[in-house]
């Protein structure tokens, strides 16, 4: 795989100038965050290229940075979200990428497209507008750089109902652009980072990846009864469970619920488990018997009780946006974590947290996609 030139220079500059930030912090050189205290810098030697479209907090990245991966573009309009995506990367995202003028700073030429693209407009809790709702027809834009710039593959991550959503319809036509428009061999699956990826968090999700094959020859014995078989990855152990991620020291007083609560006499009778995470919903309190996180969602920024509960050694309390990026599977533990910058609001940090990935997973999928590049690369 050919590394192509990132985006720097007078037009990156103007970005982080929009974007509030001192452009003095960077030097002369097109080496942009090698000159910043960041966690998750470019690699040093990297082995193929890639851009991160609707990026949020950088999951993809993070995981592709993982596989040795170099990110050459990086595209999302939420301003908070960039934040964090600039304290991790040293980075600031190009803005919205329905603009021409966004598309046309993406590089002629690079390995892999990632895209989690916006995802409410086809979730149950997005009420299903799919392509009446414009975040459902950002998918098109999608295929139109894909179209563009023909990588050698794509991976794509949405939401599971993003399958069945209008009885099939929306998928089918997804699948109809991908394949018969762009020409790409493709497959999907859905996968829940528990089973997959060893992090406890039931979050049911579709992974589609596609292979150019002008680019990337496939072997015959990945076709069966004439359709492709992406090698996805297998079923693993969870060996990890939600204690490998709460944090029992934490003592921030407004996480808490206290005895003047009006609900706190129904929650202290139905919060007793330790070893579960719980959800309030309107009229009751869910238990999840499953021993994992529910699905962090993007409403946890909205307030409320959206946001998982816990009983630890301390009372009964709200999980911290940290502890929700643990159940990402975010290095949150580490001498140099993903961080959030101290400017970002609680309710922005869980709401970013509730729209990202499960970086676990998807790095386990982009391993198997960069190695059957490699293997197969024409």
């Amino acid at each position: 795989m050919q590394l192509q030139d990132s985006i720097a220079g007078e037009k990156y500059r103007k970005i982080l100038e929009q974007n509030g930030l001192d452009v003095s912090k960077f030097p002369e050189t097109d080496d942009f965050n090698a000159k910043l205290d960041v966690p998750f810098g470019t690699p040093k030697n990297p082995a193929f290229t890639f851009v991160d479209l609707f990026a949020g907090i950088g999951g993809f990245r993070l995981a592709m940075q993982s596989c040795g991966g170099q990110c050459v573009f990086s595209s999302e309009w939420d301003d908070a979200a960039k934040q964090t995506y600039f304290e991790n990367y040293g980075e600031v995202p190009f803005g919205d990428i329905t603009k021409p003028e966004t598309k046309d700073l993406i590089p002629q030429k690079f390995d892999v497209l990632c895209a989690g693209f916006p995802c409410q407009s086809f979730s149950i809790a997005g009420y299903q507008k799919g392509f009446d709702d414009v975040r459902g027809t950002l998918f098109f834009d999608v295929a139109d750089i894909l179209e563009k710039h023909r990588p050698k593959a794509f991976y794509l991550e949405n939401v599971k109902n993003l399958k069945s959503h209008d009885e099939g319809r929306t998928f089918a036509k997804i699948m109809d652009v991908l394949k018969n428009r762009l020409g790409y061999i493709v497959d999907s699956k859905i996968m829940n980072p528990c089973e997959y990826a060893n992090v406890p968090q039931n979050r049911e999700r579709i992974f589609i990846v596609g292979f150019d094959p002008n680019q990337v020859g496939i072997p015959e014995r990945y076709f069966r009864s004439g359709q492709f078989e992406f090698p996805f990855p297998e079923k693993i152990e969870l060996t990890k469970n939600i204690h490998d991620v709460i944090d029992d020291s934490v003592e921030t007083e407004n996480l808490f619920y206290k005895e003047n609560h009006l609900y706190y006499e129904k929650m202290k009778d139905v919060i007793v488990n330790p070893n579960t995470v719980y959800q309030w919903r309107r009229v009751y309190i869910r238990e999840n018997k499953s021993g994992v996180c529910p699905t962090l969602t993007a409403n946890m920024g909205e307030g409320g009780h959206n946001v998982p509960i816990v009983r630890t050694s301390k009372g009964i309390r709200k999980l911290t946006p940290e502890e929700c990026l643990g159940f990402q599977g975010f290095p949150v533990d580490i001498k140099n974590p993903f961080r959030f910058p101290n400017s970002i609001a609680q309710s922005k940090k869980y709401k970013q947290v509730g729209n990202s990935v499960t970086e676990p997973l998807i790095e386990r999928v982009a391993r198997n996609v960069i190695q059957f590049v490699r293997e197969n690369e024409r």
